[in-house]
């Protein structure tokens, strides 16, 4: 009689990923409005009202909006100060645990910098409160998935889910979140990463929806029929941002630069680059927040040409001076709002040129938002999606899809700048990979020090082993050329014959074909066959076959040493 079969588990290992990443949806939603009603409360707390950080701004006295900013710098700067303190062996970076790290994130590490970009945000520094929502979400994915004891690469994925579920809850754009950290943090579309991240996503984002007080976070315009002669137009505003992008990451890299120059502690780091953010809106309060209201702004109100161009200004100084400073946020939403000012002026510009065929600044202020985007993310297919998703608008998709794409290569052609730095380390790593990958057999020759000629003597040879711990020594002619080795237990009868040491030479013991010389061009992989068939140390290296002059020897450490650097960077 046959035994019974034993059950077999409720779900395969693909469906229960995907129920976790639902449950991740879910739980990422929920920890990024704990992220905004925290901040909510926090504002109260500050001026007794919550909502527009612009507004906020607006409402206080002019020595208020100095002191605010310079005050919750220097919170935010202890807050990290005590982070460093406590950093424990988990990636603290919820995109560096995903590519680089196991995909356990340091609840600690978390918590503390969170409340840095909460302290840094409310008091108006000028920097985007979602990097702190996705790093929450993220972080809960991971608190999951480490207390059902997932192995690593099941764990980053579900982290990856967490954090596209914060982006979703940020933006409301779930394809878009996919694509983002499909692009930007693995670096891949493959479906079994990316189904899970969608299902984390669309969680989120229904999540989202059924809770109260839910709104878009851009209100968009509708969007007119785009003319075919104003298509060259967009195509322009996609140069202009892929040449402006890098010149705004360059600037923030520069900013960051000049803060840590000045050996200031960390506290009193923050603490300048709030005041000086407060100095600037004491004239400009729109540099306050991340932007959203005035981005929404500029999408249903008119504004003078000067005034956009005064506040883009102050704007861009003012996210350097927080970014630079060390304050703990995005830039996700300042690239938006640079985009979308951007945008606005190159609308108006070209609307005053030609009135009646060109459409409104609001056209170009959407398209202007994704360019910018794709140029300064290298990823512009995250940039489409991202701006079709908050616009619903197929009228957008033509002028769009031309400008993200053409900001994107006119940036990369004029920069190697990334918003995020996994993609720079990604960068690092890839060409650290070609040229591993490049290697040939003439980057590793080292002199070959046991060389006689084969009119060499017994006792030459016997004096050239007893000085070099070798089994070979190499035999070349009048003009250089290898003829083979002759090997030590070769001399070893002939050592105590008076006769054969005054008599026999190296052209007696020659073994020619005996070891396999290697030529400059061979790959790393066709010399680690002939290592693999020679047990010894090295082999000779000869100019080519037809005309085999010595040129050296290669080690068989060394070539290993760079086959297993091009097998850890492949992994």
């Amino acid at each position: 009689m046959t035994p019974p079969r034993a059950p077999g588990p409720l779900f395969s290992d693909t469906q229960a990923t995907l129920l976790w990443a639902g449950l991740v949806g879910m739980l990422g939603a929920l920890a990024t409005v704990a992220f905004r009603e925290g901040l909510a409360g926090l504002q109260w707390l500050l001026v007794g009202r919550s909502g527009s950080m612009v507004e906020m701004a607006k409402s206080l006295s002019w020595p208020m909006r100095v002191a605010l900013p310079c005050l919750g710098g220097v919170v935010a700067g202890s807050l990290l100060l005590l982070a460093g303190r406590h950093a424990g062996d988990s990636k603290a970076d919820y995109m560096e645990s995903i590519a680089l790290g196991d995909g356990v994130i340091s609840v600690r590490q978390t918590l503390l910098r969170s409340l840095s970009s909460l302290c840094s945000i409310g008091s108006g520094g000028s920097i985007g409160r979602e990097a702190a929502m996705i790093q929450l979400a993220a972080t809960s994915a991971s608190v999951l998935g480490s207390a059902r004891r997932m192995e690593p690469a099941r764990l980053r994925l579900l982290v990856a889910c967490g954090a596209a579920a914060g982006i979703t809850a940020a933006y409301n754009a779930p394809i878009a979140s996919a694509f983002f950290i499909s692009e930007i943090v693995l670096g891949s579309i493959a479906m079994q990463s990316l189904g899970p991240i969608m299902i984390a996503a669309v969680t989120a984002s229904i999540t989202m929806r059924a809770l109260p007080g839910y709104k878009p976070t851009y209100e968009m315009p509708a969007f007119a029929q785009v003319a075919n002669q104003e298509v060259a137009l967009f195509i322009g505003l996609g140069i202009v941002a892929g040449l402006a992008a890098p010149q705004f990451l360059r600037l923030l890299e520069l900013a960051k630069q000049l803060f840590q120059r000045t050996r200031l502690p960390l506290p009193l780091r923050l603490g300048l680059g709030g005041l000086l953010v407060g100095v600037i809106s004491v004239q400009v309060p729109q540099v306050w927040g991340n932007g959203y209201s005035v981005v929404n702004s500029l999408l249903h109100t008119p504004w003078l040409w000067t005034s956009v161009v005064a506040m883009l200004c102050c704007k861009v100084l003012a996210t350097a001076l927080t970014t630079g400073s060390g304050a703990v946020g995005g830039i996700f939403t300042p690239t938006l709002f640079v985009g979308a000012a951007l945008g606005h002026l190159f609308g108006q510009g070209m609307h005053a040129l030609w009135p009646a065929f060109v459409s409104g600044p609001e056209a170009y202020t959407i398209v202007g938002m994704g360019a910018f985007l794709a140029a300064a993310s290298s990823a512009p297919m995250m940039a489409i999606v991202m701006i079709f998703e908050m616009t619903a608008s197929y009228q957008v998709m033509l002028p769009l899809m031309l400008a993200c794409v053409i900001a994107y290569f006119v940036a990369n052609a004029n920069s190697g700048k990334f918003m995020y730095d996994i993609m720079n380390k990604r960068r690092r790593s890839e060409e650290e990979r070609w040229r591993v990958e490049q290697t040939r057999v003439s980057d590793l020759i080292r002199p070959a020090e046991t060389v006689l000629p084969l009119s060499a003597s017994l006792r030459d040879m016997t004096d050239m082993f007893a000085r070099h711990p070798v089994k070979y020594i190499y035999i070349v002619d009048e003009a250089q050329r290898y003829q083979g080795v002759v090997a030590l237990q070769d001399l070893s009868a002939q050592m105590m014959d008076e006769v054969a040491i005054r008599q026999k030479h190296a052209s007696d013991f020659v073994r020619p074909g005996f070891l396999d010389a290697l030529t400059p061009a061979l790959p790393l992989a066709e010399a680690l066959q002939h290592f693999l068939v020679h047990q010894g140390e090295r082999l000779p290296v000869v100019q080519d076959q037809d005309n085999p002059v010595l040129l050296g020897a290669v080690h068989k450490t060394s070539l290993l040493d760079a086959y297993v650097r091009l097998q850890q960077l492949g992994h």
